[in-house]
């Protein structure tokens, strides 16, 4: 049983989209299960005309990781797919996923390529972009090279390492990605099957600034591990700098402090 958690806050105008995705779909889901994280506009009107095609769980405002974390544990399927309401599947999306998964008994989370579009216009993706695949939570270290809307995960898996962090304003994704990749390994689908939507209002990832502050709180987890104490003397020594550059003190002494 494959159940689809759509967190959305204030996205009325682009939801149908991805709900019109999901339904595309030439394998049907079993749920579409979407979180409505306080939305103040014309949300629950594009809700309703789904009628019992969708589920819809209503919560306060409390950020992305908590209406992720809501779906997942209301979610009744084995597997767990990701879908962000400004983002869209493609139509053999969840068809050649599962194939992936039933010809590779052992992977419990995959991902697929992803086309990325902003402003009506398709952003080319560089080398270092390039998607991971194996054993590969090193190669994770830098920054986040899987992104929500691609990835099936077992549900044993969130069991086994835990849910969205939410403490983490933004990089909740990176957090949970490095967490897993440390116990399993991770299946790769390289058709491009998710397309990735940019240049919109409400995208926590153009909101927050100096997205390494972030990523230090999730890589200070593992910091028991070599390769991760060198990740965060690297990410530290670019934040003194620029804090440095604004006479920003109180944060020099706190990134000086994680690497003394």
């Amino acid at each position: 049983m494959i159940s689809v958690i759509i967190p959305t806050y204030n996205r009325a105008a682009l939801l149908s989209r991805a709900i019109d995705s999901v339904l595309s779909q030439s394998v049907k889901v079993d749920e579409i299960i979407v979180v409505d994280d306080g939305s103040t506009d014309d949300t629950q009107e594009v809700l309703a005309s789904y009628h019992d095609k969708v589920e819809r769980i209503m919560i306060e405002n409390s950020g992305v990781s908590h209406a992720r974390n809501v779906g997942i544990k209301a979610a009744k399927g084995g597997w767990i797919t990701l879908l962000d309401s400004d983002d869209v599947w493609h139509p053999q999306k969840i068809e050649l996923q599962k194939a992936y998964h039933d010809s590779h008994p052992t992977i419990m989370i995959s991902h697929t390529a992803e086309k990325w579009m902003r402003n009506d216009k398709e952003i080319r993706q560089k080398a270092i972009h390039k998607k991971p695949s194996g054993w590969c939570f090193e190669e994770n270290l830098t920054f986040c090279k899987i992104a929500p809307s691609t990835v099936m995960i077992a549900r044993e898996v969130f069991e086994k390492v835990g849910y969205f962090d939410e403490n983490l304003t933004v990089c909740e994704d990176y957090d949970l990605w490095l967490r897993i990749l440390r116990v399993y390994e991770l299946g790769l689908i390289e058709e491009v099957l998710t397309t990735k939507y940019a240049g919109h209002a409400n995208q926590l990832s153009f909101t927050y600034p100096a997205m390494d502050r972030y990523r230090i709180e999730a890589l200070r987890k593992h910091q028991e591990l070599s390769c991760v104490k060198k990740e965060i003397e690297k990410k530290c020594a670019i934040l003194i700098k620029g804090a440095t550059k604004r006479g920003n003190e109180k944060m020099v002494s706190f990134y000086k402090a994680l690497i003394s």
